[in-house]
């Protein structure tokens, strides 16, 4: 959700001791609040904790992003008129504001889904889904030197991740770049406790220290990226004595499984899954970030997010603990009312049976994809936007935002890309609440506005359409079939090795929490 731009026998630490026994550690240096653009640069050249320059992660810290369609002209261009329209349909109150009641209880606006509409595929559809995107994002993207709403050549801007599934927003490059994230062992990798459960490691002012800030953005992916630590050294229990690479390349080839059977279906659909693994990608062949994806296919998870989730149904005193996905009103607060990350308390931490189908009857579902955000996310807090001097860069409303970025990169149409598919546009009806906005928004739109419209009227809003689906299914497959380091390239009849609740069903993300022993059952017993 932010903004910016081979396997032995278990003998290792279990989860609790690991939870016990792994302390804050002397001398590591904590990575800064989410927001700061240089964070993820500062975590590596300090990576061994005494400010002296850690190891030069390699060319990818040049990584530039890149296009699909070179040949096509922007949307529109950057005048006053076009950016005062862009705001306006971004604006709070605007056609894109879902209209949340926040007076409602935050219980009831995570659970009952007239106050929020579901999304209608309950089998994938899990609340969970949004943040594991978000995680993506995070784990592929990190825009470097671009500014909002202005045209910036692509040589301007950095892309400060690596663009593989390789978790490096968890290794930060490995135990030799960043050892402040790792285990004296240098195996596994630092585990702390919210008081009831795991929690990401921090440093005395409550800073996370992960390999990105922005992980810690929200309660959530934070709890997802402690997940995925947790999943890593249950990985190094499992290849006990062989080091740091096989327990990373365990994990590493799960995790591409599950984006692949069950991340990218969840996105785009079972049937574009399975063409573009059939068939390969058309139009999208290479190993760069490209602009249609990071500026607006895969924004689509914006739309996804409820205005609030419950939490955990313990956490409270024994009570669940739910809240507003932001509140700007608690942002000074240790602990806040709302599910902002940056703090450590008992109450916080995520039950993950409310995020991941158990089967217990406790999941709650994504919000319908659509071309409207949930009402929370038109009051960005300042730790989620550049600031200067304390002011937010730009408008914060995130709708706004998105939208100015297509300035910023001057990215094609939603038509033009549809018909450079060999695909039928929506129609000017099927976009007729743009028409007040002018400017020929109704028939040269955002392709960020577009992939949303296209995903509520040809999917029923319960994954992406055609246009925004094949970007990302695109660029997920392309990825992966470029990376030495994924099963998909090196071993293509490779199959998960890590214990699974249904065989039948294949490794799933209730499977990788199971084994991380951070589900329902493993918290119970602990």
């Amino acid at each position: 959700m932010h903004d910016d731009p081979t396997v032995p026998p278990n003998g290792g630490l279990n989860r609790r001791r690991l939870l016990g026994a792994i302390g804050a550690g002397a001398g590591a240096t904590a990575v800064g609040a989410a927001g700061a653009s240089d964070a993820l640069a500062q975590t590596r050249n300090r990576a061994d904790g005494r400010g002296r320059p850690g190891r030069n992660p390699g060319p990818d810290r040049a990584n530039r992003f890149t296009r699909v369609f070179n040949d096509l002209p922007p949307f529109a261009e950057p005048t006053t008129e076009v950016i005062e329209a862009l705001r306006a349909i971004g604006a709070p109150g605007g056609i894109m504001d879902a209209g949340d009641d926040l007076t409602a209880s935050p219980v009831d606006l995570a659970t009952d889904p007239a106050l929020s509409v579901d999304n209608p595929d309950h089998s994938s559809g899990v609340a969970g889904m949004t943040f594991v995107g978000q995680f993506i994002d995070h784990d592929l993207t990190r825009d470097a030197g671009s500014t909002l709403g202005q045209p910036t050549p692509l040589r301007r801007s950095t892309n400060l991740r690596t663009p593989r599934f390789d978790l490096d927003s968890v290794y930060g490059g490995g135990p030799e770049d960043a050892p402040n994230l790792y285990a004296p062992d240098r195996v596994r990798l630092r585990l702390e406790s919210s008081g009831l459960a795991e929690d990401v490691p921090r440093d005395d002012s409550g800073q996370a220290i992960i390999g990105d800030p922005r992980n810690d953005e929200n309660l959530m992916v934070s709890g997802f990226h402690a997940a995925l630590i947790a999943f890593h050294n249950a990985c190094a229990d499992r290849t006990e004595g062989q080091g740091f690479a096989q327990a990373a390349r365990l994990a590493r080839w799960h995790w591409h499984w599950i984006v692949v059977h069950e991340v990218l279906p969840a996105f785009v659909g079972q049937a574009m899954t399975d063409d573009v693994l059939a068939t390969g990608p058309q139009f999208f062949t290479g190993d760069r970030i490209p602009i249609e994806f990071q500026t607006a296919a895969y924004r689509f998870g914006h739309s996804m997010v409820r205005p609030s989730y419950l939490a955990n149904r313990t956490g409270n005193d024994g009570a669940p603990f739910g809240g507003l996905v932001f509140d700007p009103n608690g942002e000074r607060s240790d602990d806040p009312d709302d599910l902002s990350g940056g703090h450590r308390a008992p109450r916080r931490f995520i039950g993950w049976e409310g995020f991941f189908d158990f089967g217990d009857g406790s999941v709650q579902h994504h919000k319908r994809l659509d071309t409207t955000l949930s009402s929370v996310l038109f009051r960005l807090p300042l730790a989620a936007i550049d600031t200067v001097r304390g002011e937010p860069v730009g408008p914060t409303s995130l709708a706004s935002r998105n939208l100015l970025r297509h300035l910023t990169w001057q990215v094609p149409s939603g038509q033009r890309i549809a018909a450079e598919m060999g695909l039928a546009p929506l129609s000017r009806a099927d976009l007729s609440d743009l028409e007040p906005f002018g400017n020929r928004l109704q028939t040269s739109t955002p392709l960020w506005f577009y992939v949303l419209r296209e995903a509520d009227l040809l999917a029923d809003g319960a994954h992406l359409g055609p246009v925004g689906g094949r970007i990302v299914a695109e660029v997920f497959i392309s990825l992966l079939r470029r990376d030495a380091g994924s099963w998909l390239r090196t071993m293509p009849d490779w199959t998960p090795t890590l214990p699974m609740a249904d065989p039948a069903a294949s490794f799933r993300m209730t499977d990788l929490l199971r084994v991380a022993g951070v589900d329902p059952d493993s918290r119970a017993t602990a």
